[in-house]
């Protein structure tokens, strides 16, 4: 049975005129594509779900914040508005603005590692996962078991697996490791939280071991509401509060702020209060990102941003985002469509390895899905699985992923119940048809990073 949907705690002042092409025209856009979701024109899709990252609606007062962003190359005062509200939510001495969240990760991680070193996460996402090997290390995953299994519903499915931390550790050597990376929330896990225990349990290790600890915090509110939400001992704590203790256990963090942060372009370094390391991450920025009180970003997005810091944590929002998710959980488990639950922050993680088990890894199944979603309904998602994981680095073979998802990543305030019903009808119809799903080959690919813009064909 369908949940009842969390109404909208906004008004719509302005609208933005979508269509729906033919099927037709459909199959041909995919084809002159290259069935790679990335390759399509915004134009030529109907309900956008490639991600969750920059496509959010911003509000009036981020709107307003645009027209007095301060645009002063040095010393703006937009950037001290954002520093001060960055240091408020995370409890954090140093703040570094930067164009976004790999951005991030390229200032931070060239400093922390290189050839011979490894990093360990719960799970790397993709341009973190780019950004260690750029560097010369490796980067090893370690997320808790009941990730694995789509179907079973544990609360903190996120988690770092401590025990196997420790053996990797031991294994590798402490001194070769040069950071370990909590993602919140686990995003390649299906948008899955982290407990506030495994965190603390996490940081002991690190701490043991003499090994930096960073978090990795695009959705880091969405991580804080399932924390009080599903938690003992802290029901009655504020997002605020949860945020500034989940921050206080490690020693950095890199933040996309597109994500919950709510605005289009922006990310964050933050250094709790090792002034060296925020120093060569300063001269890291001024190279790459440009002078350190803009850090890439004009003096609008940095308004903005410390505007939507704010927003992002506040419970109604988050309360209606993450019913927006369960709603459409809610639909697929009536229709026996298997997806990574319960229900994470940012969007469903359709099984596609579940819907289309005739399908090999090295055929891509996730990506097949990826494609029938928009044939089926002009719906544009993309592959959480073998595909996006590439090859071996060290042998150049494909990669097996633990996880076979479609990610439909679901953008902040943009979406309505009718849409997320088209979303649910368009699987419940693929469903019908998915022994005639086929898979996919790739004909043509980069080195790093390929989903963005590899090509494919359809097998036959």
């Amino acid at each position: 049975m369908a949940i009842k949907y969390l109404p909208e705690p906004f008004r719509i002042k302005m609208v933005e005129t979508i269509k729906m092409l033919t099927p037709e025209e459909r199959e041909q856009r995919i084809a002159e594509a290259k069935y790679n979701l990335f390759n399509l024109k915004g134009k030529d899709v109907y309900i956008d779900l490639l991600t969750d990252s920059g496509t959010n609606a911003m509000s009036q007062e981020q709107w307003a914040g645009v027209m007095k962003g301060d645009e002063a190359y040095a010393g703006s005062a937009s950037y001290y508005k954002l520093i001060e509200a960055a240091q408020d939510i995370t409890g954090y001495a140093y703040i570094q603005p930067v164009h976004q969240g790999r951005a991030a990760e390229k200032v931070l991680f060239g400093i922390l590692m290189g050839k011979g070193q490894f990093s360990i996460s719960n799970m790397h996402f993709d341009t973190t996962r780019a950004h260690v090997e750029l560097t010369g290390a490796r980067a090893i995953d370690c997320v808790v078991s009941d990730a694995m299994d789509p179907a079973k519903r544990a609360p903190f499915k996120g988690n770092m697996d401590v025990d196997k931390l420790e053996s990797l550790i031991k294994k590798y050597g402490a001194e070769k490791v040069a950071l370990v990376i909590m993602t919140v929330t686990n995003n390649s896990a299906g948008g899955q939280p982290v407990s506030m225990q495994n965190i603390r349990e996490t940081a002991s290790v690190c701490k043991k071991y003499n090994i930096k600890f960073c978090i990795d915090a695009a959705r880091f509110a969405e991580n804080a509401f399932f924390i009080k939400k599903r938690e003992d001992g802290y029901g009655d704590a504020s997002i605020k509060d949860i945020t500034n203790e989940m921050f206080s256990y490690a020693d950095m963090f890199t933040m996309s702020a597109k994500k919950d942060a709510i605005v289009n372009m922006g990310g964050l370094i933050g250094i709790k209060d090792d002034a060296e390391l925020f120093s060569a991450c300063k001269g890291r920025t001024i190279s790459f990102e440009g002078f350190i009180t803009y850090g890439g970003l004009s003096g609008r997005d940095l308004e903005s941003l410390a505007i939507g810091l704010y927003e992002g944590i506040d419970e109604n929002q988050l309360r209606y985002r993450i019913g927006q998710i369960e709603y459409l959980a809610s639909r697929l488990d009536d229709a026996g469509i298997t997806y990574q639950a319960p229900a994470g922050g940012h969007g469903i993680f359709v099984d596609a390895k579940a819907l289309l088990p005739h399908i090999p890894y090295y055929e891509f199944p996730g990506q097949a899905l990826a494609v029938e979603l928009y044939k089926e309904a002009g719906i544009r998602t993309c592959d959480i699985g073998s595909y996006m994981l590439g090859n071996d680095p060290d042998t150049g073979k494909q990669l097996h992923a633990e996880f076979e998802f479609t990610r439909l990543a679901i953008p902040r305030r943009v979406y309505t119940q009718a849409h997320i019903d088209v979303m649910a009808e368009a699987l419940i119809e693929i469903k019908k048809r998915a022994n005639r799903v086929k898979g996919y080959k790739i004909t043509w690919e980069p080195p790093v990073l390929r989903h963005f813009q590899a090509s494919l064909k359809p097998l036959t």
